[in-house]
């Protein structure tokens, strides 16, 4: 995938408005493969709805999105499996952990979906991070912080064209704040993947090509 092109893409919700400011709604915009993005918005401006969108799990927005000029609408479950396997990777605002699961766990069953990470590539990570103390710890005992940067390593472990991640520093200080920066860009250039990052104040720390305000 090269490209993720909107078009006039405005969620339902805000469809009786009677304006709508914005870089991203109500625009033609393309996000190009290799580049890095920062998308800026006030809560409640549609955020993490723009992520749904584009990791096809939700539809309820009126316009047409893209990959390689595709309509998403378009695409077929399995297709939609492939995309989610090899093309897209996701850091949910919510994490999504196993919180049953110990940390290595819930990083070892993505893993193995994709066999695209050595399990000593992910302990290094792991140590990178500074949570190798972490492995065997139950993921839902961990701190929120500590979470995040589980969850990060999870999403590393797939190949990607693109990779969201919504608000992925809410609970990181500025340490850690610079080594997901750094382990994602080193990941990204690795693939020649883009970048798109969501905030509503607190930026991860990146060279950003392009900035927009939702």
């Amino acid at each position: 995938m090269n490209s993720i092109h909107f078009q006039q893409v405005l969620p339902q919700v805000f469809a009786n408005r009677d304006t709508i400011t914005s870089g991203i709604w109500h625009q033609d915009i393309t996000f190009q493969k290799g580049k890095s993005y920062l998308i800026e918005a006030a809560s409640g401006t549609g955020k993490s709805s723009l992520c749904s969108y584009i990791y096809g799990y939700r539809n309820d927005y009126q316009g047409i999105i893209n990959f390689n000029e595709r309509n998403i609408r378009s695409l077929s479950v399995k297709e939609w499996i492939d995309i989610r396997k090899l093309s897209l990777s996701m850091l949910f605002q919510e994490l999504r952990i196993f919180p049953e699961l110990t940390a290595l766990e819930n990083v070892l069953l993505k893993n193995r979906l994709t066999n695209y990470k050595r399990k000593k590539d992910i302990l290094t990570l792991f140590e990178a991070f500074g949570i190798s103390d972490k492995l065997n710890e139950k993921a839902g005992q961990l701190s929120y912080g500590q979470q995040q940067r589980m969850a990060l390593i999870r999403c590393l472990c797939q190949p990607f064209d693109f990779i969201l991640l919504d608000e992925p520093i809410s609970h990181l200080d500025e340490e850690n704040n610079t080594i997901m920066g750094r382990l994602l860009i080193e990941e990204a250039n690795r693939q020649g993947a883009g970048i798109i990052v969501t905030s509503i104040g607190k930026h991860l720390n990146l060279e950003y090509d392009y900035t927009f305000t939702l």
